[in-house]
């Protein structure tokens, strides 16, 4: 199985994950074509900088000719730090990207090239009235890029705006994007996903992330790093503070991450392929401001034998529980990073029918999830107690349909393939996106994959 590794000791944002990407083999040239497929009127500049003496990529956003930069970097470049009195703002690193429907904040742009002898000047965005995710979703709709992409920078515009929608006690519609619904962000999001696409790899994983410290201006005054859209994305996170203090994690870098890192941990056995970084805006002093992903192969994928986990098993036995309310609490303890959740009709006491919850857990989840069986189901116990389990060693493979890719989970023992799937969100995202039946999509995935003859 190949496998992604994000390494967030600096943090991540939106183009230091599109820098890393180019830095370990994705190619310049698809993400180009991305940014004319938005038809945004919109351009990439990717170079080469050096970051605490570590060569890294840079990927930078210019907007109808003018590139995005917070207004204390530029007058640190100029060497007028804060001699202007503009207020801190935040790109990725720098730029604060903050949502919500009252925002109006703006972010500095320096005109591309400057003309000789005038030193640029910063100037309002022209998206102080922000954008809906309708209406975002109809820019990356419009694209010609991948329908599995295009779902993917969907989920990732749609985690920001949870975020803040439940911070500011609204509905996800009506909150409008203004930092985050930015061209230059609306880039960093739908490139991330091609990206992501591209490079191939089958399970995204992620380091604990250094979020920074410090404070950071938004709408409503000075807040503490990190900002509460970032935050709110964390949650069930592992997360420190370290280094410069300034903000390390950017609400875009964190729904990255939330939607595409299928777990956390420390730096996973494989045999590593390839690895790259990508550089932030800022050169921090003995702090190197880098973004590193490497790709390689899990070490168990190349086995031939089943690998033992340890796993939580919670149980409770309910007899007064509507079967609605039953599935929605199945639903959502699934949605809550449960592995596996069940049920089987049971006859309790005094002959009355009732059901056997079971839900399957990493150890440090069971907590959470007990307090979630206790308050959306009417039990008054759960069971819980350890079991190992094995599993098949797992890979992904993407075949092409009439409707776009899919991907075929494959499980595999003693070096042959056992069993194969095709992966359900991908083939509802597909059938809804051509408006065809689910379940052609699903025949002709399994049917493509076994034409392969793998």
């Amino acid at each position: 199985m190949r496998i992604a590794y994000l390494d967030c000791f600096s943090g991540i944002s939106g183009d230091m994950f599109l820098g890393a990407l180019v830095d370990t083999g994705v190619s310049r040239k698809l993400l180009e074509e991305t940014v004319s497929a938005l038809d945004i009127g919109v351009r990439l500049e990717i170079s080469r900088v050096v970051r605490g003496g570590i060569a890294a990529t840079k990927v930078d956003v210019y907007s109808h000719g003018e590139k995005d930069l917070p207004r204390e970097v530029f007058w640190e470049q100029q060497g007028q730090r804060h001699s202007h009195g503009h207020p801190h703002e935040h790109r990725d690193h720098d730029r604060h990207e903050h949502t919500h429907d009252r925002h109006d904040s703006v972010r500095g742009r320096v005109s591309d090239p400057p003309r000789t002898g005038q030193r640029p000047v910063p100037t309002h965005s022209s998206h102080v009235h922000g954008r809906s995710l309708k209406d975002i979703r109809q820019i990356i709709g419009k694209a010609a890029i991948s329908n599995t992409a295009k779902a993917a920078a969907i989920r990732i515009f749609e985690a920001l705006g949870k975020a803040e929608a439940e911070i500011h006690n609204t509905s996800i519609e009506n909150v409008h994007f203004h930092e985050v619904g930015a061209v230059d962000a609306i880039v960093d999001i739908v490139c991330a996903a091609v990206g992501a696409e591209a490079l191939g790899v089958n399970e995204w994983i992620c380091s604990p992330l250094n979020v920074g410290g410090g404070t950071v201006e938004c709408a409503h005054g000075t807040l503490p790093v990190p900002a509460p859209a970032t935050l709110k994305l964390l949650k069930d996170a592992p997360v420190y503070s370290s280094g410069p203090q300034v903000e390390l994690v950017t609400p875009t870098g964190a729904a990255i991450v939330k939607t595409l890192a299928a777990r956390f941990g420390s730096f996973p056995a494989m045999k590593i392929e390839q690895a790259g970084y990508g550089a932030g805006s800022r050169d921090f002093h003995e702090h190197p401001n880098l973004l590193r992903l490497t790709v390689g192969e899990a070490a168990e994928a190349a086995g031939a034998h089943t690998s033992r986990e340890t796993i939580n098993v919670l149980e409770a036995n309910l007899d007064d529980l509507s079967p609605q309310v039953l599935a929605y609490a199945m639903e959502k303890l699934l949605a809550e990073g449960a592995l596996d959740v069940f049920s089987v009709p049971v006859q309790m006491k005094k002959g009355r029918p009732g059901a056997l919850l079971t839900v399957l857990c990493n150890p440090e989840h069971a907590d959470r999830l007990t307090k979630l069986i206790f308050a959306e189901t009417t039990t008054l116990g759960v069971r819980c107690r350890e079991e190992q389990r094995q599993t098949l060693a797992r890979r992904w493979e993407t075949v092409k349909t009439s409707w776009g890719d899919v991907r075929i989970k494959i499980a595999s023992m003693n070096g042959s393939v056992s069993t194969y799937a095709p992966e359900y969100e991908d083939c509802r995202a597909l059938a809804e996106a051509s408006h065809v039946p689910l379940k052609l999509v699903l025949e002709e995935a399994m049917r493509k994959y076994g034409a392969t003859g793998s």
